[in-house]
């Protein structure tokens, strides 16, 4: 059985100028408000778009 999914959090909680993306997690404001009731398979998908989301943002863009 995998391991639950950690939450991404790093409780650097900034939204980006555009006001749609957190700064410190790189998760949506949507997906913030899902990540409680998803189910794990639903939260690696989650975590990993905003990894890849954080590696690529430049603040102030």
């Amino acid at each position: 059985m995998d391991e639950p999914v950690a939450s991404p959090c790093r409780n650097i909680c900034r939204l980006s100028t555009e006001g749609t993306l957190c700064e410190g997690c790189g998760r949506t404001l949507d997906e913030i408000g899902r990540w409680q009731a998803a189910e794990e398979a639903e939260r690696r998908e989650i975590a990993r778009a905003a990894a890849a989301r954080l590696a690529s943002f430049r603040p102030g863009r």
